[in-house]
């Protein structure tokens, strides 16, 4: 979802960094063999995950939805170089493309894969995070902030994707089968008013949140 003209949006892109290499690689590949390609991060977000991982300098990266691996690479490039990155994702078919290229790149030995349900993968995680990427199943998103918080280091950021949802959390109505807008809504509110983050909601693409946890 774009929030601003298409010609505006494309002279926003154009005078920012340019999509690295192997991530245009990747992006091809991921639109000739994967299914809901739409799902990647992409050029313009993914330089903004690059940038806030650069400004941050994180040791630590928690990733929760992996996908065919965009946005971990692009959170890597900020990482400490003794530092990991551990990416959690439900898709086993996506396992081995993710790996090819996290090892076309400089990070492959500081990505660490986990297949499974992150809501029983985060516990036994014994690290501490300095920046956690939420960008799965949204009805767990309000789960996986409270399985996280407590594991996330003073001063550690939350960004969380897709947080307008093609501008449908302003609906009072929903249909019965959607399940996800509700729980965004309530997601949306719980970083509003938690006192452990402050927070600022980003009309970037589909929605991001930058979530700080505070020092005290």
């Amino acid at each position: 979802m774009h929030f601003i003209s298409e010609e505006l949006d494309n002279y926003v892109v154009k005078h920012s960094d340019d999509e690295p290499e192997l991530l245009q690689q990747l992006t091809r590949e991921t639109y000739q063999k994967i299914l809901q390609p739409r799902m990647l991060s992409g050029h313009y977000q993914g330089r903004i995950l690059s940038m806030i991982s650069k400004l941050i300098n994180p040791k630590n990266i928690l990733e929760i939805g992996t996908y065919t691996g965009y946005s971990a690479l692009c959170l890597a490039e900020g990482m400490q170089p003794s530092g990991e990155l551990h990416t959690i994702d439900i898709n086993e078919e996506l396992v081995d493309f993710q790996r090819k290229y996290f090892d076309k790149s400089g990070f492959g030995h500081q990505i660490f894969q986990h297949l499974g349900n992150a809501l029983e993968i985060i516990p036994k995680l014994e690290k501490t995070f300095d920046l956690v990427f939420i960008d799965a199943d949204k009805d767990n998103y309000l789960n996986y902030f409270n399985i996280i918080i407590d594991k996330l280091n003073p001063g550690g950021i939350i960004l969380s994707d897709n947080v307008l949802w093609s501008g449908k959390v302003l609906n009072t109505t929903f249909k019965k089968d959607d399940t996800s807008t509700p729980a965004l809504i309530t997601y949306n509110k719980l970083l509003k008013e938690d006192k452990r983050v402050e927070t600022v909601l980003l009309p970037i693409r589909d929605g991001l949140t930058i979530s700080r946890k505070k020092n005290t």
